[in-house]
């Protein structure tokens, strides 16, 4: 059975859920939360250590203002609900990407990181106004400013994911097959699943039956 230690989930389908059950895409938003709660719980007890889940990348900024900004209140409500539990838990939370929100919640971002920096049974990074592109772009530059050599090693060590091991697999639910500018370097030899669902509906169950399929998989890294 394959190894497993880190996750990465494009969370997809949030706005259409709501549109298509309530009329309303923040509707979607505020549904499609519940099962990030329920994953990164199992995550937990599934004894995965890292687990990294897209909730807004460089280009959802060109969404609506009234959605962007009910976006970023269910992420305030979200941390400032499950930071004590997420503590006692042992998980440490990163942020992966510009922390350049309002100052409330730039501030409540650090308080996250900063209280469960310590913790180290699951690491849940948040990739919060993340592009990749822009990542290689400055780890490139971050390079050149250094005088070191660019070698694959170095690279990784100046992504936002320093440090942190490579995805083994993703899944993106949504019934959208594309990568939408994640990971691009770090998923380079991560197994990949598409999920028809939309994240609101994806459950536990769907979780375990997409896990159980990738430690049956037959990795070769370019091997025979």
């Amino acid at each position: 059975m394959n190894p497993l230690n880190h996750v990465a989930i494009i969370m997809d389908g949030n706005g259409r859920w709501g549109l298509n059950n309530k009329n309303s895409r923040i509707a979607g938003h505020k549904a499609g939360l519940y099962v990030v709660e329920d994953i990164i719980n199992q995550t937990l007890n599934l004894k995965i250590k890292y687990l990294t889940l897209f909730a807004f990348s460089t280009e959802n900024w060109r969404r609506p203002k009234k959605e962007i900004n009910y976006l970023f209140s269910l992420l305030e409500k979200f941390l400032n609900k499950n930071l004590v539990k997420f503590h006692k838990k042992n998980i440490k939370l990163k942020i992966l990407g510009r922390k350049n929100f309002s100052k409330k919640l730039n501030n409540l971002l650090l308080k996250a990181e900063k209280t469960t920096f310590k913790n180290d049974e699951l690491q849940v990074n948040l990739a919060l106004n993340y592009g990749s592109k822009y990542e290689i772009i400055n780890a490139i530059k971050k390079i050149k400013n250094s005088n070191k050599k660019i070698t694959i090693e170095n690279f990784s060590q100046n992504l936002l994911t320093k440090n942190i091991p490579d995805p083994d697999l993703l899944i993106r639910t949504g019934n959208t097959k594309r990568l939408s500018n994640f990971l691009l370097w770090q998923l380079a030899y991560a197994e990949i699943f598409f999920e028809k669902k939309l994240w609101p509906d994806f459950n536990e169950k769907d979780y375990l039956k997409i896990l159980n399929k990738f430690r049956k998989i037959k990795r070769n890294f370019g091997n025979i």
